[in-house]
């Protein structure tokens, strides 16, 4: 599987938005993600974030999980929206589980709800 996590180029100002496929690496999220946030972070002081998983989960390397767990930690008080787009049930499971400790809006999507997902974290 090819690594691929590439930027989704109709988000807003003040979001970043990603599409997930193929195999996830620690380096794909050091070398894509983790600029992007960063200068969300220093140009609006909050993340507005749509993630849209086109791939299993199972295609998270353990240091990709990882990095991704530390990004999370990291930019912790910058959180506004989360939205999680996929169509697997463990992640909307999971999504719905980590709502509660997470400061700002997280919300799960399916795929065909996508152009919703984006509104939202834009809204």
């Amino acid at each position: 599987l090819n690594s691929m996590i590439q930027p989704l180029t109709d988000q807003p100002k003040d979001g970043v938005g990603f599409k997930v496929s193929g195999q996830v690496t620690k380096e794909d999220y050091e070398k894509v993600v983790q600029p992007a946030l960063d200068r969300m972070v220093a140009e609006v002081g909050k993340i507005n974030f749509l993630l849209w998983l086109d791939t299993d989960v199972r295609n998270y390397t353990p240091g990709a999980a990882m990095a991704d767990i530390l990004i999370g930690l990291q930019k912790f008080t910058h959180w506004n929206k989360i939205a999680i787009v996929s169509d697997q049930e463990v992640v909307q499971k999971f999504i719905v589980a980590i709502n509660f400790p997470l400061p700002g809006d997280t919300k799960a999507c399916s795929v065909s709800n996508l152009e919703e997902a984006k509104a939202w974290v834009s809204s």
